[in-house]
């Protein structure tokens, strides 16, 4: 449930922001920021929340995070203004960032039993499937019969079954040993991603200097979590993982793929309802054999990943991404029916094989200890990857279009946007061959010696002494 409502809120929102810009007359970095001031926040305190649940309770965290998001869901259908939508949407994502790691760590935790394990994950997995398919419907017909502040509304009725559930069913359940605070760590990226976040989306419209300011910040920033996190016993970013060739090529695909989703969301978005004039249940239906791809490709691609490995998905999805972002940029896929439709069942296939082995491939060879951080490491890249893809492709788009009618300007703005999301499509081909080969994981097996405790060290030569 909690998996769920924040997956649909991506969804739905993307539906309904040409409704939003109309009534808020919010411009293109407006609606950016609807967008972005959540998947900021979420990738700022992911890594937070997880060792904050390891060492006060799981079970106690995730119910708050129920209670904060339901309450920013409230506020977020009550904002009088856009300056305050983006507020409370902040407010969404500090609840957020302590549903879903929390819940792995819970499921996790709950079925120690690894055939158990692994259906409850899927199960669990599979609900991003559904809110795809789901979130454009039900976002279309909420935004045309009752209006779009109507998409935050059902958030309060599953957050409060799932909060009365975790109540009456979920165990607490504690770290053995959990991961000590790390307020410098948590600063400087915060300080990094805001920042460089806020550089991308103002370029086309702040002053130099403004942005400038910005950009030194995140630089700043950027250089301080290199010199500070390897002197600490627990960072929060331990960057000896990034020794691995894997866990490095899973960080960067779950950036570039997450990038393209973003970006693809948001073009098709704003084109099918701005500039082809369809209300937002029609462009909801337009999104659906995307979402389709992606709810049947998931399962499939975690079976592949248990057979055959992650490189085989890899490529499937860096192919068809490339491909979907290719057909738009050079050859104006959306001008035709046809053509779109391909472009979106191509997208839907691609990102539909790149999900599952994200994660394996992070937690390639690491040891077991470590392996919850890694995969925390991964989920803060993806949701970075979706901040950027709206930054970036958003800016793109506010400078091809400046002053001039927006639908006529649309596409020729979109082009460059649309080779940017060819490009990330290309980026996870590459990787993807690149990062699952015998080097790869021979680079992953090293790291692993060099992170694994002393203790741990020491008992397994206990072992093989006896």
């Amino acid at each position: 449930m909690s998996l769920l409502i924040v997956s649909l809120d991506v969804t739905v929102l993307n539906v309904a922001l040409p409704s939003m810009r109309e009534e808020l007359h919010a411009d293109t970095a407006g609606m950016q920021w609807t967008i972005d001031a959540y998947t900021l926040v979420l990738a700022s305190l992911l890594m937070l929340a997880g060792s904050t649940a390891d060492r006060i309770g799981r079970r106690k965290v995730f119910m708050a995070g129920l209670v904060v998001f339901t309450i920013g869901s409230v506020l977020c259908s009550l904002a009088p203004n856009l300056e305050l939508l983006i507020v409370f949407r902040m407010v969404q994502a500090v609840g957020g960032s302590m549903l879903n790691p929390v819940a792995m760590s819970i499921i996790t935790n709950t079925f120690t039993d690894p055939r158990e394990r692994a259906r409850a994950i899927g199960a669990w997995g599979a609900v991003v499937g559904i809110s795809m398919a789901a979130g454009p419907l039900i976002g279309g017909l909420l935004v045309e019969s009752v209006g779009w502040r109507s998409i935050f509304w059902i958030n309060l009725p599953v957050g409060l079954v799932a909060l009365l559930a975790t109540w009456r069913y979920v165990p607490e359940s504690r770290a053995p040993k959990a991961r000590r605070p790390d307020p410098v760590g948590q600063v400087l990226v915060m300080a990094l991603f805001g920042s460089l976040t806020y550089t991308i989306i103002e370029a086309p419209t702040a002053p130099v200097a403004s942005t400038a300011v910005f950009a030194g910040i995140a630089l700043g920033a950027f250089l301080g979590l290199l010199w500070y996190e390897p002197r600490r016993d627990e960072p929060l970013i331990d960057l000896r993982f990034f020794r691995s060739v894997p866990f490095s090529g899973a960080t960067v695909i779950a950036v570039s793929a997450f990038a393209a989703l973003g970006g693809f969301l948001f073009l098709s978005t704003l084109y099918l309802q701005n500039v082809r004039g369809l209300d937002a249940l029609h462009a909801g239906v337009w999104m659906l054999p995307m979402a389709f791809l992606c709810f049947v490709c998931a399962p499939v691609a975690g079976r592949l990943v248990g057979s055959r490995g992650p490189r085989l998905p890899l490529l499937v999805a860096g192919i068809a991404m490339t491909a979907s972002g290719v057909l738009f940029a050079a050859f104006e896929g959306e001008t035709s029916n046809v053509t779109l439709f391909l472009g979106y069942v191509l997208f839907g296939l691609g990102f539909g094989f790149v999900n599952a082995p994200i994660t394996n491939t992070a937690v390639s060879g690491m040891p077991r200890s470590q392996a919850g951080v890694a995969a925390a490491v991964a989920s803060t890249s993806r949701q970075f990857g979706q901040t950027l893809g709206v930054a970036v492709i958003g800016a793109v788009l506010s400078a091809g279009i400046g002053s001039s009618s927006y639908a006529e300007s649309f596409l020729p703005a979109a082009r460059p946007a649309w080779w940017i999301v060819a490009g990330c499509g290309f980026a996870v081909l590459v990787l993807g061959a690149l990062t699952t080969g015998p080097w790869a994981r021979g680079t992953a097996e090293r790291a692993a010696e060099r992170l694994e405790s002393p203790e741990v060290k020491e008992a397994a030569g206990v072992r093989a002494d006896a």
